[in-house]
């Protein structure tokens, strides 16, 4: 069950060393604790481990020095993506275990949400920082999603999957739909992808991105997300 409010957890006991100028991974090791997690965020860092997910091994701390972002007016969405936008149902944060599962499937290329990984986000799912966004079939089977983080004016997006054709990408148009609230927001996808490009998806200098990220940590939740924490 959400809180009413997302609940702060304790602090990590790590200190995270600040980014080389030519290099994405910043560190390895610490924990996936929630307060570890969260104070990464504020950073400008992610983790992701450097194992394969069946064979998992430590932690690596990102911050690519080329960021990739959506900026939400640059989203492109195709007369065949807005069709598929009709087929589905979206929904906040009514199957997050499932999404994350959908993300981790074993048979995607480069895959790399551990059992470690699907825990810690989870675990910070139930304090009320980590979301879903989901499309559903008419017959009611989850057909894609994303999850990510929102805190502030952030949504740092982790993973997509899909099931049906175009299921992820209604995800990421309700997502947007989100965020585009008049507020100021930062919509973090990691890196920026040759799949994500085509959405609209563009690098911007580390520099600039935590630039932007300092700008917006002080915003409030987008309600979708502040009512369903």
């Amino acid at each position: 069950m959400l809180r009413d409010v997302p609940v702060e957890p304790p602090s990590g006991a790590w200190v995270f060393p600040p980014p080389r100028p030519d290099d994405d991974l910043v560190g390895i090791g610490a924990d996936l604790e929630p307060g570890t997690i969260l104070a990464a965020y504020r950073a400008g860092l992610f983790p992701m481990p450097l194992g394969e997910p069946t064979a998992p091994g430590v932690v690596g701390w990102w911050s690519p020095v080329r960021r990739g972002v959506l900026p939400l007016d640059a989203l492109r969405v195709t007369r065949s993506l807005a069709r598929s936008c009709r087929r589905f149902d979206t929904r906040v944060d009514t199957a997050f275990a499932a999404v994350i599962d959908g993300c981790a499937d074993r048979r995607r290329e480069k895959g790399w949400i551990t059992d470690e990984v699907r825990e810690a986000y989870v675990r910070l799912h139930q304090l009320g920082w980590a979301h879903s966004v989901e499309a559903w079939s008419g017959d009611g089977v989850l057909a894609g999603g994303l999850y990510g983080v929102a805190f502030g004016g952030l949504f740092a997006g982790e993973s997509m999957f899909h099931e049906h054709r175009d299921a992820s990408k209604v995800a990421l148009v309700a997502l947007v739909d989100i965020l585009r609230d008049g507020t100021d927001r930062l919509l973090d996808v990691q890196w920026r992808t040759p799949h994500l490009a085509t959405l609209g998806a563009v690098e911007i200098p580390r520099a600039d991105y935590l630039r932007r990220l300092r700008e917006v940590l002080g915003r409030p939740l987008p309600d979708a997300f502040a009512a369903a924490s």
